[in-house]
């Protein structure tokens, strides 16, 4: 008589069905004592690429305020690993460790794998597990801030606005979409103390007006609105709307603070959408610093002077996550 296999096992060598997220491995220790944590496996789920992260811990006993950076690329592309070209990796992470912050880098799931809001979803699992494994990556679960760019500001703003209450009834949140997700650590707090957002997108709603810069001949690439919204804002307007970070301003009291960089001659995302932003942070006595970026385009291009940049994110992030406290 054949038996059916069985549902679910577990022994030395394989757990069925897979662990939804995987437990951090031990670090490796560089010759200046800063302790990394590479491709750790936060969150999971069958028919998807795993969901992998990025630990970098400064030198000393800690434990260290974190910072999760978020990188952009549209929600269609980019890689945990790699900032923008025109701002070093080797820059950016510096930085970060010279203030005594943790660097957690972070993947997500991208637009054509997922529409909205898995990206979200995949941010706050990586929230949860750095809180959850705190005390074995040498992180205070108490001082966590994020920090994006581009597609990732515009998460971090999400990630800093976005509570266990949006999106889960139609009283609470909107077109009832469920944000705060269940993915990797299946519940636990999200909250982050500061968020810095580098020129994301902060009302889909309005930008479905703005004429996306033409590609170059031959090149074929997914409208970026469309494919994160499975759909054309005018379609969906209410799930533009639950993209859009000006859709919580009102109800997060307070707000965390914000730091807004965006450049004045941004021709992908406007610097409109962080003034629309700032505006609604503002209305409700959010602490928000809108800091312009004289004559810059989309990552900072045309700006002389990138490391200033790096350095007042950082000072920015330092300040309200207690480095050195």
């Amino acid at each position: 008589m054949t038996q059916s296999p069985p549902t679910a096992f577990d022994n030395a060598d394989m757990t069925w069905p897979p662990p939804p997220y995987q437990p951090p491995v031990p670090p490796v220790t560089a010759a200046d004592g800063v302790r990394r944590f590479d491709g750790i496996t936060y969150a999971t789920t069958p028919g998807y690429r795993p969901r992998l992260l990025d630990v970098q811990v400064p030198a000393g006993e800690g434990p260290f305020p974190a910072v999760v950076w978020i990188h952009g690329g549209g929600w269609l592309d980019g890689d945990r690993r790699y900032p923008p070209p025109t701002v070093p990796a080797a820059l950016l992470h510096g930085t970060v460790l010279a203030a005594g912050l943790a660097l957690v880098s972070i993947d997500y799931r991208h637009s054509l794998e997922a529409p909205f809001p898995a990206q979200l979803h995949d941010v706050k699992a990586a929230i949860r597990y750095v809180r959850a494994f705190a005390g074995d990556l040498g992180i205070d679960p108490e001082r966590i801030g994020v920090w994006g760019e581009s597609a990732g500001g515009h998460l971090a703003a999400l990630a800093g606005l976005v509570g266990p209450a949006d999106g889960t009834d139609g009283a609470d949140g909107p077109d009832c979409v469920a944000l705060e997700g269940t993915q990797g650590v299946g519940s636990g707090e999200t909250g982050v103390l500061a968020v810095v957002d580098w020129y994301g997108v902060s009302d889909l709603v309005a930008l479905a007006s703005h004429p996306m810069p033409p590609m170059p001949s031959g090149v074929e690439f997914p409208d970026p609105y469309e494919a994160l919204l499975g759909a054309s804002v005018t379609e969906r307007p209410d799930l533009a709307r639950a993209a859009s970070p000006v859709t919580y301003a009102e109800g997060s009291t307070p707000p965390p603070p914000f730091l807004l960089v965006h450049g004045t001659r941004d021709g992908l995302v406007p610097y409109s959408q962080s003034e629309v932003l700032a505006a609604a942070l503002k209305g409700v006595g959010g602490e928000v610093t809108l800091q312009p970026v004289d004559g810059a385009d989309h990552i900072f291009l045309g700006s002389p002077d990138i490391a200033s940049i790096v350095e007042e994110s950082v000072a920015f992030l330092a300040r309200h996550l207690g480095a050195g406290a």
